[in-house]
């Protein structure tokens, strides 16, 4: 049995989570099974119809509970926002460990670890618990530990970006 792959998208750009997402709907389109969990985008693309359509091959958790993003959380919010992203990072191990899906996308989890949510080694041993399923985690700022579990990383950077009219 082989271990499934460990991608990264990182960096300051735009575009992150829609690579990720296009990675899912080739996984989809291959007749592969894929979990989003996205953490720190408040309700996120829950309610994104789209998303919706392209049930049950892609399945869409968030399991933070406000409208806004974490950052403009007052602190008493950001705890009860914390112990539903625990919620949510119990989910990703018991689908990797049951292999519920071949992709497991976890997006923005790396900004968990920025905003010291979860460590380093807590990132780590979720990664270690997949078997056959291949992740993709996204957010801003990478730690070298992380970063030398990836089989491939890319760094998005976004040179020149004009909101379309």
């Amino acid at each position: 049995m082989s271990k499934g792959l460990v991608t990264i998208f990182t960096g300051e750009g735009r575009g992150k989570t829609s690579a990720a997402i296009g990675r899912a709907i080739q996984a989809a389109d291959s007749g592969k099974r894929v979990v989003i969990i996205q953490f720190l985008k408040g309700k996120g693309l829950k309610s994104s119809q789209f998303v919706k359509r392209l049930e049950p091959e892609v399945m869409l958790f968030c399991f933070e509970k406000s409208d806004q993003s974490f950052e403009n959380l007052s602190e008493e919010q950001k705890q009860e926002e914390c112990r539903n992203i625990r919620n949510g990072l119990n989910y990703a191990k018991k689908v990797l460990c049951t292999g519920e899906c071949d992709l497991l996308i976890l997006d923005e989890v790396l900004g968990l670890v920025e905003n010291e949510i979860i460590t380093v080694e807590e990132l780590i041993t979720l990664i270690d618990a997949r078997e056959e399923t291949s992740i993709i985690l996204t957010g801003i700022n990478l730690k070298d530990e992380i970063c030398f579990k990836a089989d491939e990383v890319s760094k998005i950077e976004t040179i020149k970006f004009k909101i379309w009219e």
